[in-house]
């Protein structure tokens, strides 16, 4: 009981604390960054006090795998690896903030509910970012033979490789594909190589598909190779190895019914087809 008490002291005394020491953070300049949602701004203030005074803690190796997490699920212009730390802090106390309230009108005491609640809220941002990644994985590949036959069209019109991409940014269906084209285009204008630019872009997606047809187009350009056939059979394949990916879960979708179907129509199933015989049994006792 005592504990339960003097968690909103602690509370009100974080949050007063982090009023007092917001004012030595430097303000952010997120003019080049991607907007932020209207429910991250209410939290942001306090997202950046933890990034700010728990980042510089941070190991190297944890800061470059958040970075390549945040890379692959396209947050890297929303929030740096500190940040997203930061995220975690701060969803683990309002997650911990709502747990107890919930606890404090139920006239519960336990401590050990309020430290998983906290250990889920810093585990929540994680799992959406692994989501938004699967989501954005499935798009570029459903979208990269449909790129891939714009690139062939046009080197096979006569451009070159360069302004097949500007081609395909420019005609290509909306989605992240077109969005890392795009920074491909960008960086090549910036001054960077046209090869350099293009395994930028798969270390950033470190996908097998894009890497696949990064180092194909390479080798062509390399070997002297015609470069519009290699697009070409790179689009087959990857035509083909999304016809499998759908086979593949076709193939598992009776497997995955079953355990719905054992736990949960089955047992409905048998308790509308038994109920009236049960009764009628009762009734002739």
């Amino acid at each position: 009981m005592m504990f339960m008490l003097l968690l909103p002291l602690a509370i009100v005394l974080l949050v007063v604390a982090i009023t007092q020491t917001a004012a030595g953070i430097k303000r952010e300049d997120r003019q080049y960054l991607d907007p932020l949602s209207g429910k991250m701004r209410l939290i942001w203030p306090l997202v950046r006090f933890f990034s700010h005074y728990v980042g510089d803690f941070l190991p190297v190796e944890l800061i470059e795998r958040l970075n390549k997490k945040l890379n692959r699920a396209g947050m890297r212009y929303l929030m740096s690896p500190e940040q997203l730390v930061g995220l975690q802090m701060t969803s683990a106390l309002l997650v911990m903030l709502v747990c107890w309230l919930c606890l404090a009108m139920l006239e519960i005491s336990d401590p050990l509910l309020l430290g998983l609640a906290a250990l889920l809220g810093y585990f929540m941002p994680m799992l959406s970012i692994n989501d938004l990644r699967n989501k954005r994985e499935k798009q570029m590949i459903k979208a990269l033979p449909t790129y891939l036959d714009f690139l062939t069209m046009a080197i096979q019109a006569g451009m070159n490789f360069s302004g097949a991409i500007i081609q395909a940014v420019e005609k290509g269906p909306d989605g992240p594909l077109k969005s890392e084209f795009s920074k491909v285009v960008r960086d090549t204008r910036a001054g960077m190589s046209r090869p350099d630019a293009l395994r930028a872009m798969a270390n950033r997606l470190d996908m097998g598909p894009v890497t696949t047809f990064v180092n194909a187009v390479l080798q062509a350009e390399k070997s002297g190779a015609s470069v519009g056939e290699t697009l070409k059979i790179q689009a087959d394949q990857r035509r083909t190895e999304r016809f499998q990916i759908a086979e593949k879960q076709a193939m598992q979708a009776p497997v995955k019914l079953i355990f719905p179907l054992v736990a949960f129509i089955f047992p409905v199933t048998f308790i509308i087809i038994f109920f009236p015989i049960g009764m009628m049994l009762l009734e002739s006792f």
